[in-house]
């Protein structure tokens, strides 16, 4: 997975220290209900989609952006489903990462899904019933993402 320009330019300052960073991830289901996920090169596990946005990107544009990047698929931005700080991560390299996540619910609307760039070694759509396990937040974001009644998450 390459990394963003402008992280390798702040790392080259600050090393592998903490650093925040705003991400997104995007809920993307198709007409029949199917939720699209990518299986990640980095660790193998299914996930949902998502990646760092850009400097001064808007949310809605990077789940657009990022969607495409790893599957082809289009989508369009329904509604914001979650914003979450996550405890300090370390990534698979040492650097260590606060990531500010931006969950939105969208919908596909063109593309044929195809891994589509270094990131992903699959990607499939899934009945809600047959997801492979995902971790707890990508749990949560997914259920809210099915509920057209839930509310947006977040800690108060």
């Amino acid at each position: 997975m390459a990394t963003p320009e402008f992280i390798v330019e702040l790392r080259q300052h600050i090393g592998h220290a903490p650093l925040p960073l705003p991400s997104v991830t995007a809920i993307v289901l198709d007409d029949a209900g199917r939720v699209l996920l990518n299986q990640r090169s980095d660790d193998h596990r299914w996930s949902l989609l998502g990646g760092v946005l850009d400097p001064g990107e808007q949310p809605a544009a990077g789940a657009i952006r990022e969607v495409y990047e790893e599957t082809a698929v289009e989508i369009v931005v329904d509604r914001i489903l979650a914003v979450e700080a996550s405890e300090l991560r370390t990534m698979q390299n040492g650097d260590q990462v606060y990531w500010l996540e931006v969950c939105l619910a969208c919908r596909a609307v063109g593309g044929e899904a195809r891994v589509n760039d270094d990131e992903s070694i699959d990607v499939a759509w899934f009945a809600p019933d047959a997801v492979p396990d995902l971790g707890p937040r990508q749990k949560r974001y997914l259920e809210l993402a099915l509920d057209p009644t839930a509310t947006p998450y977040f800690v108060a």
